[in-house]
């Protein structure tokens, strides 16, 4: 561990994991309360976009990280890296090298499967809770919602998705300027998008994001096609929060199939909002995630 920085109330440092050295920041670290360890999505999108989760730092410590391959963290060019085994352990050794006996877990979107994996593979003691924003939990599940979402785009925005696709011509203008305009009704609604997301999507790895899910967030072509996690989610023994937005790629119906597989599960859906909505929605997001951590801090 390298604590590079330590003042305002602010730590971050490295962490020596398989591959390489991940990069972590502590906020609030010198707070009394239960952490709260955030998992950023992609694979291969870092943390910047998950920013306002720092609000929550007035009561507990609150950890992000980069995951191996995208943002602060180091970036080999290894594909046997990109497993969810590997990307499991470096969760677990994070949370041990920063000694986080009691922990709360939250995951957006791929951090969701993330999250899941670590604790059916790991069983680890200690994880108070889990909060699952934007779940994705499932890749038959999630094809089919953003299917059901380009259902409802113009006529010709989707014919463009189907040829291009269909040719695998990923690389066209025309295809990146559909997934654009998906990306505007389903991953973040907010016109212009904020600096955290642009600054996630900038240091985001293409390489990661590609080899294990695919071109856009609709077109799956990579390692974690099959993925399903679904027959496993009645494991879950620990309270679980799930959220989502109205129009998230997370799609409300899915999201309330999952809450209906988990002991117990809560979840909220936040009007007006995609599966950003821990930027479009912070407020809300704050109350939300403040009742539930409290209900659960013991």
């Amino acid at each position: 561990m390298d604590p590079a920085h330590n003042h305002h109330n602010f730590i971050e440092g490295t962490v020596k994991v398989p591959g390489g050295n991940i990069w972590y920041k502590i906020v609030g670290a010198d707070k009394k309360g239960i952490p709260l360890l955030t998992v950023h999505g992609g694979p291969g999108a870092p943390h910047q976009y998950l920013n306002p989760l720092q609000a929550l730092a007035n009561q507990r410590p609150v950890i992000f990280y980069d995951q191996l391959g995208c943002g602060r963290s180091d970036r080999p060019e290894d594909k046997n890296l990109w497993t969810v085994e590997r990307f499991t352990e470096e969760l677990d050794m994070l949370r041990h090298t920063l000694q986080l006996e009691k922990v709360h877990l939250l995951g957006q979107s791929w951090g969701s499967m993330l999250a899941v994996e670590y604790i059916l593979r790991k069983k680890p003691s200690g994880i108070q809770s889990l909060i699952l924003s934007g779940p994705y939990l499932s890749s038959p599940l999630w094809a089919k919602d953003q299917r059901n979402w380009i259902d409802q785009l113009p006529n010709k925005t989707k014919q463009t998705i189907l040829k291009c696709e269909a040719s695998e011509d990923f690389t066209n203008p025309a295809y990146q300027d559909v997934v654009m305009e998906f990306y505007k009704r389903h991953l973040c609604r907010m016109d212009p998008w904020p600096p955290e997301l642009y600054q996630s999507m900038e240091q985001m790895s293409t390489d990661v994001y590609q080899y294990m899910w695919g071109p856009s967030e609709f077109t799956l072509t990579g390692t974690l096609k099959e993925a399903d996690l679904t027959p496993q989610l009645p494991l879950l023994n620990l309270p679980v929060l799930l959220t989502c937005g109205q129009f998230d790629e997370a799609h409300p119906q899915t999201v309330a199939l999952f809450k209906k597989l988990i002991p117990g599960a809560r979840m909220h859906t936040f009007r007006g909002a995609s599966h950003s909505h821990i930027l479009e929605q912070p407020q809300r997001v704050r109350r939300t995630l403040c009742s539930f951590l409290r209900s659960t801090d013991s």
